[in-house]
């Protein structure tokens, strides 16, 4: 098969850390605050700036707060679990890798008794409507492992007396998130927004609020999981002062991504962007007999993280030997440099993972396609000239 003429302009379709803005450079970023303290007042003042772009570019109420913290996504989700849960029973919602590493954490290291788990399969989605008001819920918004998404918040109770804990960290500038659902969210800079990676962000109700001052849990807390100080929140945390150091141009490199956001007209660009891209993937799926969505139905397919899985006769026989076929595919890939990092991630089945968020061109998702036809067929041609 001849190689596609067009290719990408950018191939990086990486599902964290994510593809850079269209038209980054370093030159971008300032670099008054290099060699600063993160505590003097301009530093503090940048990482306000970070806080309060957030609350205005996602409609992010006054009364919730929003702070920076360490350990990317997963420090921030690590923080609520760890402070929070215990004071009354927990649904756990997973369905892929990230999900299912929460509900073992909870299992496992807090040891909680009265936990209820719902489960399913890569693909699926477990029955979210039998989320007890009475009790506290964890789940992710955008299964980044799986390519599948929660479709609303319906099912939450809008009296429910437990909190609601969300992961959403590839979801956050691709959905609109309807944050009076929403008791404590986290993400990371390093996915929509093609930032760099370690450092998380917490958005806490009023209700999450009143769960830290009022709750403390039988277990010793970490500092960099700790929100509170005397019984209140610290609200140092949400106003700028960091837990531990953040990098100073990681801070540069975020408000240039949040300027970009702003500058292309906000939140419903960001959608629009994403939900394009998946357009055409869709387009592609429908006319290509070889491959279909990791999910199992339109309305769950994440606009973000697209998951695919090859469902050709030939392929599927391969049994255990799937894996290395995709990783003989991608390989051709990159080394065409018209695709980086686009196999499924490990745990979950063997397939592709494109990265479809805001920062991704749907004219590079476009000129990526050809070359996923052509990639499949050569490598299926090499496989079977080594059985021959």
């Amino acid at each position: 098969m001849e190689k596609p003429s067009q290719r990408p302009q950018n191939p990086v379709f990486s599902s964290g850390p994510c593809s850079k803005r269209p038209g980054w450079n370093f030159n971008s970023l300032s670099k008054e605050m290099l060699g600063r303290s993160h505590r003097s007042a301009p530093a503090k003042a940048k990482l306000k700036e970070i806080i309060e772009t957030h609350r205005n570019l996602l409609g992010i109420p006054s009364d919730y707060k929003i702070g920076i913290v360490p350990a990317s996504d997963t420090g921030a989700v690590e923080m609520a679990l760890w402070s929070m849960l215990g004071s009354r029973g927990v649904d756990i919602f997973a369905w892929e890798s990230f999900s299912s590493g929460w509900l073992k954490d909870i299992v496992n290291s807090l040891k909680l008794e009265d936990v209820r788990t719902f489960e399913a399969d890569y693909g699926a989605l477990p029955d979210m409507s039998q989320a007890d008001p009475e009790r506290d819920s964890v789940f992710v918004w955008n299964g980044t492992t799986s390519g599948v998404r929660v479709i609303n918040t319906d099912w939450i109770n809008d009296d429910r007396k437990g909190i609601t804990i969300c992961d959403a960290t590839s979801a956050v500038f691709a959905y609109d998130l309807d944050w009076s659902k929403l008791d404590v969210t986290t993400w990371s800079w390093q996915k929509v927004l093609g930032g760099e990676g370690a450092h998380g962000m917490i958005v806490l109700s009023p209700r999450a609020v009143e769960r830290l001052e009022n709750y403390t849990p039988d277990r010793a807390l970490p500092k960099i999981f700790t929100m509170t100080k005397k019984g209140k929140l610290n609200d140092g945390i949400f106003e700028g002062s960091t837990i531990n150091t953040p990098s100073m141009l990681a801070v540069e490199d975020c408000l240039d991504a949040l300027k970009w956001v702003k500058n292309i007209g906000g939140l419903k660009t960001t959608i629009q962007r994403s939900s394009q891209n998946l357009l055409a993937i869709e387009k592609w799926v429908d006319k290509t007999q070889w491959i279909e969505f990791l999910a199992e139905t339109p309305e769950i397919r994440s606009t973000t993280s697209v998951c695919l899985k090859i469902t050709d006769p030939w392929f599927v026989n391969l049994g255990e030997n799937q894996n290395a076929f995709i990783k003989s595919m991608t390989k051709l890939l990159d080394n065409e440099k018209v695709a980086y990092d686009i196999a499924s991630y490990r745990d979950a089945p063997a397939g592709l993972r494109i990265w479809c968020g805001a920062t991704i061109e749907t004219s590079d998702v476009t000129a990526l396609l050809p070359w996923l036809e052509w990639a499949f067929e050569s490598a299926k041609i090499q496989e079977q000239q080594r059985d021959a």
